[in-house]
């Protein structure tokens, strides 16, 4: 049996649970802390979550994990077979992990989680947000998916990413950065998806034990 391990809070965790629940492929959920234990490290060489349990084997990195879906269980494919399509595809999911979520991940600590980020962390950032979500706009379609008219991994990207940096930026700067973009409509028509509403509710439960945890250290 197949175990996702980490915690639903988690929006890489949930990119991969939505694939999941899209493939319809069995499987187990672990709830593992990104805490840095001698138990995570003996899993995940660099502590980071979420990781496959298959058997004796594990398999790291949310973007690996989906890509070994995909190959294990070709049925109800998430990226098309053509080699073009599917690099654009690639492209579009690695726009939005590297220069939209990656860059924006230095505000959650203030946006999210009651931190401080210095002042010349905001202005770095935003310069590059500012750069980046304009040139996302010749990548993103929303017609009505991200990538154009079927759902595709690029969407367990975009709804677990974008609506967080949506987020975080109006947050820190008082603007959506994203705001030009139907994001807003695009996450509540997915949103009518089964699967994503139960994504969505185990997210929500497990924020709360999150925060949990945060407060009683």
């Amino acid at each position: 049996m197949l175990t996702l391990c980490g915690f639903a809070a988690s929006n890489y965790y949930n990119k991969v649970k939505l694939a999941l629940l899209e493939k319809e492929v069995p499987f187990e959920e672990k709830l593992v802390w990104a805490d840095r234990s001698p138990a995570l490290m003996e899993k995940s060489i660099l502590g980071k979550i979420p990781y496959f349990e298959i058997g004796d084997q594990v398999i790291c990195e949310s973007q690996v994990m989906a890509e070994y879906l995909e190959d294990a269980y070709p049925q109800k494919p998430l990226m098309p077979a053509d080699p073009i399509e599917r690099a654009e595809l690639r492209h579009l999911i690695m726009f939005m992990e590297l220069h939209l979520e990656l860059v924006a991940r230095e505000l959650y600590g203030e946006a999210f989680f009651g931190g401080k980020v210095s002042d010349e962390t905001k202005v770095r950032v935003e310069k590059i947000l500012k750069r980046n979500t304009a040139a996302f706009g010749k990548l993103a379609k929303f017609s009505p998916f991200i990538a154009g008219s079927t759902f595709t991994l690029a969407d367990c990207v975009a709804l677990a990413h974008l609506p967080l940096v949506g987020q975080a930026t109006k947050a820190i700067y008082g603007v959506d950065m994203l705001a030009d973009y139907p994001i807003r409509e695009y996450a509540k028509k997915l949103g009518e998806r089964p699967t994503v509403q139960k994504v969505d509710a185990d997210r929500r439960i497990n924020r709360e034990l999150m925060m949990q945890k945060m407060t009683a250290k």
